[in-house]
């Protein structure tokens, strides 16, 4: 049984030590481990290389296809456990990619992480399995808006949306490109049931100047619905690289 990771460079799994940059528990000391492959595809993806391997057709605003070898690598529940206890962070956030198209090696692998307090970041399209979910205590829930160029059909998958609105331990972040966009924030959150406390607005960005761009409006937005302000801490520290 193994589960199928991304790398920071050919050969090396990309399992890191950082503070968390984003959303709920940003600025907390955590372990990361990044799962390879999305059911998604997002333009303006910063994992592109997760996904969009040679041959793989489906649009990115950097047209980089990645060659599978060199970023993808497989090891086992046991071995990426070892690395995790090997960070010392009590803290696991579980990105990707999509972990949850993994939800049964991700399940093995927890069971042998007692004591560690459990993240997964997700899409929202795939609602977690109970061996996962029983595991977890907090999931990041990412609902892609129409400007990440993905069907609504695909993107905004109701059953699992409604199963993560009903789920306390889940939060909803939306990253924000332009003002229109909110309206897609306010619709979900009208057919969910989802209070505001538990919605963050992120601006989309890649770079310092295009989070603080957008960073102001975004705020004014918040203060005026009563959502809560996600800023990319990350990016600001360490720029668009892996491993952060």
């Amino acid at each position: 049984m193994a589960l199928t990771l991304a790398a920071i460079t050919a050969g090396e799994p990309e399992i890191f030590a950082a503070l968390q940059g984003e959303g709920l528990s940003a600025g907390l000391p955590s372990v990361f481990i990044r799962l390879s492959r999305c059911n998604l595809a997002c333009a303006w993806c910063d994992t592109a290389y997760t996904w969009r391997f040679t041959g793989d057709a489906r649009p990115h605003e950097d047209g980089i296809a990645f060659g599978r070898a060199a970023n993808q690598i497989t090891l086992s529940e046991a071995d990426a456990a070892a690395r995790i206890v090997a960070l010392g962070a009590r803290r696991l956030v579980i990105t990707g990619g999509e972990p949850l198209l993994q939800a049964p090696a991700l399940a093995r692998m927890l069971a042998m992480l007692p004591g560690m307090h459990v993240e997964v970041e997700t899409n929202g399209t795939i609602a977690p399995p109970a061996a996962l979910a029983d595991l977890v205590h907090q999931f990041n829930v990412s609902p892609k808006l129409a400007h990440s160029g993905n069907p609504a059909q695909l993107a905004l998958r109701a059953e699992a949306l409604a199963a993560f609105a009903a789920d306390p331990r889940a939060n909803f972040k939306f990253v924000i490109a332009a003002p229109e966009d909110i309206a897609g924030v306010q619709a979900l959150a009208q057919t969910h049931a989802i209070a505001a406390g538990r919605i963050w607005l992120m601006p989309l960005g890649r770079s310092s100047a295009a989070l603080n761009r957008r960073s102001g409006w975004i705020r004014d937005v918040c203060l005026g619905h009563g959502y809560n302000f996600s800023d990319r801490l990350h990016i600001h520290s360490h720029g668009d690289t892996r491993g952060t």
